[in-house]
């Protein structure tokens, strides 16, 4: 575990200014709105090409290949949104002693449903991890199994507090205002306005709440990322033995239904310079909460927006934004900001808001979508 006061960037993966021109407008373009048909780099280098950047298809693929190669993203392909598929996500506070800092740390991520753990800045409430639970996980002794994800999402913070004898503080979503995480690069397309989403099959949103065994093979196998082949949607038909046609018109349908967030290039925002990762908390009267959340949502550098609940005498704050920067002046820039949207709404103090940043990354492993999955299966199905 490094001892650094911020996060560190990857030294290792290139940085912002290691990126030629071209890698800076596949940044900047394919955060989102990459094609979704069976061979999509000719028509996303054709539509690079008409903002001025000028590229094959060829040529596109072994930028976005190189650049994966580098580190410089975290990956190609479609982002989940695991909430969708199914089971819970709650993000949760404890406090672990300094003297016992890294025992605790090893005690809550031996639990094999804490995905992400990071040590942030704060006199107390210093550990802040996320669980994920799929549905059907509840199962301890008293139940016999069988029970809810937030049941057992109430089993597993119950054992944590047992094992560490420090407190634990539930903090679920009560709304999401936003999650769009966009990490823009000084090049081509700064706007990362580009969409090609609407290429491909037509496809109609539906409401169902389980999935097909075919469409859990398709999250499973699409989870970590595409292939950065020529065409990777027909090489993930070929894994999992379905017609390419139906992969593509699932993702495409899945990212309608909000199943999967967004197509494209995940970055890897340490890589890109964003090394001040700043996660702001404030105190805001209910009878404005909703406004100000949209309002701070519409800020095109708060990667996360969410309404929490307070936990009183402990945790006096109900609103969540997450911002980035790439150097601490902007970072603080960034949080005047968004202070300056909330004054809009009523007369923030200092008392009112504080800034949580992240010191070190404890616990990294991803949500487990393919548990999550399987519960989503239609049993007739």
């Amino acid at each position: 575990m490094p001892d650094d006061h911020r996060v560190p960037s990857m030294t290792d993966a290139g940085t912002d200014a290691e990126l030629s021109t071209l890698d800076r407008a596949v940044v900047n373009a394919f955060q989102g709105g990459f094609p979704v048909v069976e061979r999509p780099w000719g028509p996303a280098a054709a539509a690079l090409s008409q903002r001025g950047v000028d590229v094959t298809g060829e040529e596109l693929l072994a930028a976005v290949r190189d650049l994966d190669d580098r580190g410089v993203l975290s990956r190609f392909g479609a982002l989940v949104n695991a909430e969708e598929i199914g089971g819970t996500a709650t993000l949760v506070a404890t406090h672990a002693p300094p003297e016992r800092f890294d025992e605790v740390a090893e005690t809550v991520n031996a639990h094999r449903e804490v995905a992400h753990n990071y040590e942030r800045e704060h006199p107390h409430l210093n550990m802040w991890f996320v669980v994920s639970v799929a549905d059907g996980e509840a199962g301890g002794a008293s139940n016999g199994g069988g029970g809810t994800a937030n049941e057992r999402v109430d089993e597993l913070l119950a054992e944590i507090e047992s094992e560490t004898g420090e407190a634990t503080y539930n903090m679920p979503k009560q709304r999401e205002f936003h999650v769009g995480a966009k990490f823009l690069l000084d090049g081509p397309i700064p706007e990362g306005d580009l969409d090609c989403s609407g290429l491909g099959p037509d496809v109609t949103p539906t409401d169902a709440a389980t999935l097909t065994p075919a469409e859990r093979d398709l999250v499973v196998e699409i989870q970590g990322g595409l292939p950065i082949t020529e065409t990777p949607y027909a090489d993930v038909a070929e894994a999992i033995g379905q017609p390419t046609d139906w992969v593509v018109e699932t993702i495409k349908r899945f990212d309608a239904e909000g199943k999967v967030r967004r197509v494209g290039v995940i970055p890897n925002h340490y890589a890109l310079g964003y090394t001040e990762n700043g996660m702001t908390v404030w105190d805001v009267p209910d009878e404005v909460v909703d406004d100000v959340g949209e309002a701070v949502a519409a800020l095109d550098f708060v990667t996360h927006c969410y309404r929490r609940p307070r936990h009183e005498g402990v945790w006096p704050y109900n609103f969540f934004a997450m911002t980035h920067g790439r150097d601490e002046a902007e970072s603080e820039a960034r949080v005047r900001q968004v202070r300056d949207v909330m004054a809009d709404y009523w007369d923030v103090t200092d008392d009112d808001w504080d800034t949580l940043f992240s010191t070190r990354i404890l616990k990294k492993t991803g949500i487990r979508l393919d548990e999550r999955a399987d519960a989503q299966v239609a049993e007739d199905a």
